[in-house]
C-alpha cells in the first residue's frame, strides 16, 4: 500500500505541471478584456481558420507525439540494472519543471511574434521532458499491480493524484491573489509568474517521490521487449479492441481540455464571477469526484468497467450542453455553475479510474499472447492521442474564441459546449464497441 501511495504521487507532480499549462495558457497569453492582463501573442489567423494560439499548442504537442512512441521503445527494451522506468524519470523531472516555468515568462510584454516563437520553443521542450517522465511511468502500472481489483485500486490512486493536480492548478490565481497581498506586488503578470514558479518547484519534488521510494527491480518480472520501434507500434495498434478503446479516448480528452481551458472565461464572462472562483468550482468539482471513487470500484467489479465508463460519457455530454446556456437560465450564477460541476462528479471519476486499468488489462493480455512485454508501448500510443486530443480541444478553443470572448460577445464560449457534448456522444459510440474481457 504505501508503495502503490508513493507511485500515485508522480501523477499529482506531472498533473500539476501539464494542467498549469491547459489551464492558465489560453488565459495568460489571450485573455479576456477583464482579466487585469494584457495579450501577449497576436490574434491573428491563418489560412482564415486558426489562430496563433492553436497553432503553437499544436506544434508542441505533435512533437511530442511523435517522440512519444520512441521514449516508449526505448523504455521497453531497456537493460538498465536500475529497471527500465525509474532511470528515464528521473532525468526527466529538471527539464520538466523548468520548461513549464519559462513557458509563462514571454520575451515582451507585448502581443508579439517574437512571444510566439519564444511559446513554440518552452512548449515542445516541456512536453518532451514530461513524456519522458510520464510514459515509463504509466507502463509501471501493469507491473505494479497483478489482478483486475489491484489495477482498478492502483488507478484510483492514480486518479486522486492527479486530480489533487488539477486543484493546484485551477488554483493559480487564487495564489497569485494572496502573492499580491502578501508581497504588494501590483503587477498580475509578475504575481502569477512567481505562483507559477513555486508551483513548477513543488511538482519537482512531488515527481522525485516514487523515483526515491520504489525499487523497480523488487516489483517487475517484465523482460525487455525485442521488437524494434515501428513493428512494435504496428502490432500495438493491430489489437481491435485497443483502437476503440483510443479513439474513445483521444474524443474525452479533447472534450475535457476544452473545459479545462475555458472554465476561467465560462467563470468570469459567461457567468460575471471574479476569477479566482474558478479554482474554487475546479476543486469542488475534483474533491466531489473523490466521494464517488469506492462506488465506482463497486460498480466496476459487479457490472464491469464498460458499463460504467458508458454511462459516464453520456452523462458528460449531457453537462457539455449545460455550458451554452450558462448565464442564460433563471437561477443565480453559483447555483448554476455548482449544478455543473456536482454532476460532472461522477463522470470525471470513473474516467479518471477505469481507462487506465482497462489499458493495464488490454496490455497484459497482449503479452500473454504475443510473448513481448509492450507496456510502454501501449502507454505511449494512449498517451500520444491523449496529447493530439488535448492540443486539438485547446485549438479548437483558441479558434472559437475568434466568435467572441468577451462579456456581451461571448458565442465563441457557448460554442464550446455544444462541441464537447458532439465529442463525448462520438466517445460513447466508439466505445460501445469495445470488448471487454471477463476478470478475475
Amino acid at each position: 500500500m504505501g508503495k502503490q501511495l508513493c507511485y500515485a504521487a508522480g501523477m499529482m507532480g506531472w498533473s500539476m505541471l501539464t494542467n498549469t499549462i491547459i489551464v492558465m495558457l489560453p488565459y495568460y497569453y489571450l485573455p479576456p478584456n477583464n482579466a487585469g492582463l494584457i495579450q501577449l501573442v497576436p490574434q491573428v489567423l491563418l489560412f482564415g481558420v486558426l489562430n496563433i494560439l492553436s497553432i503553437i499548442a499544436a506544434s508542441g504537442r505533435l512533437v511530442d507525439a511523435v517522440y512519444d512512441p520512441f521514449i516508449a521503445s526505448l523504455s521497453d527494451k531497456s537493460r538498465n540494472k536500475r529497471g527500465r522506468r525509474i532511470p528515464f524519470m528521473r532525468v526527466a523531472i529538471v527539464p520538466a519543471a523548468v520548461f513549464c516555468f519559462l513557458t509563462f515568462h514571454p520575451l515582451e510584454r507585448a502581443a508579439t511574434m517574437h512571444n510566439a516563437g519564444w511559446l513554440t520553443v518552452t512548449m515542445i521542450l516541456f512536453f518532451v521532458s514530461a513524456t519522458t517522465y510520464i510514459i515509463p511511468y504509466n507502463a509501471l502500472l501493469p507491473e505494479m499491480a497483478d489482478t483486475a481489483a489491484e489495477k482498478v485500486r492502483l488507478s484510483s490512486f492514480q486518479q486522486v493524484g492527479f486530480v489533487l493536480g488539477i486543484i493546484v492548478a485551477s488554483l493559480s490565481n487564487n495564489f497569485a491573489d494572496l502573492v499580491q497581498r502578501s508581497f504588494h506586488i501590483t503587477d498580475r503578470e509578475t504575481a502569477l509568474q512567481m505562483t507559477i514558479a513555486g508551483q513548477c518547484a513543488l511538482a519537482a519534488v512531488i515527481l522525485l517521490i516514487p523515483v526515491l521510494t520504489i525499487d523497480e527491480r523488487r516489483y517487475s518480472a517484465s523482460k525487455p521487449s525485442h521488437l524494434p520501434i515501428w513493428p512494435a507500434i504496428r502490432q500495438t495498434f493491430a489489437n481491435p479492441n485497443f483502437r476503440y478503446y483510443l479513439i474513445s479516448d483521444f474524443s474525452y480528452y479533447m472534450a475535457l481540455s476544452i473545459i479545462s481551458s475555458g472554465l476561467l472565461y465560462f467563470v468570469t464572462v459567461l457567468l460575471g464571477l471574479p476569477e479566482s472562483e474558478g479554482g474554487m468550482f475546479m476543486g469542488t468539482m475534483v474533491l466531489a469526484s473523490l466521494v464517488f471513487y469506492p462506488l465506482i470500484n463497486y460498480l466496476a467489479a459487479r457490472w464491469g468497467k464498460k458499463p460504467v465508463v458508458l454511462c459516464s460519457f453520456g452523462l458528460l455530454s449531457v453537462i457539455f450542453v449545460g455550458v451554452y446556456f450558462l448565464g442564460k437560465v433563471p437561477a443565480s450564477p453559483h447555483a448554476q455553475i455548482y449544478t455543473l460541476v456536482i454532476c460532472a462528479a461522477f463522470p470525471l471519476a470513473s474516467l479518471g479510474i477505469l481507462p487506465n486499468a482497462i489499458l493495464a488489462e488490454i496490455a497484459q493480455h497482449d503479452a500473454v499472447e504475443t510473448g513481448e512485454n509492450r507496456e510502454g508501448m501501449f502507454f505511449a500510443v494512449k498517451y500520444l492521442f491523449v496529447k493530439l486530443g488535448q492540443t486539438l480541444g485547446i485549438a479548437l478553443f483558441a479558434f472559437l474564441t475568434i466568435y467572441g470572448k468577451d462579456p456581451g460577445n461571448d458565442r465563441g464560449l457557448r460554442l464550446n459546449g455544444v462541441c464537447g457534448m458532439v465529442l463525448c456522444m462520438l466517445a460513447m459510440l466508439f466505445f460501445s464497441r469495445f470488448k471487454e474481457r471477463p476478470t478475475g
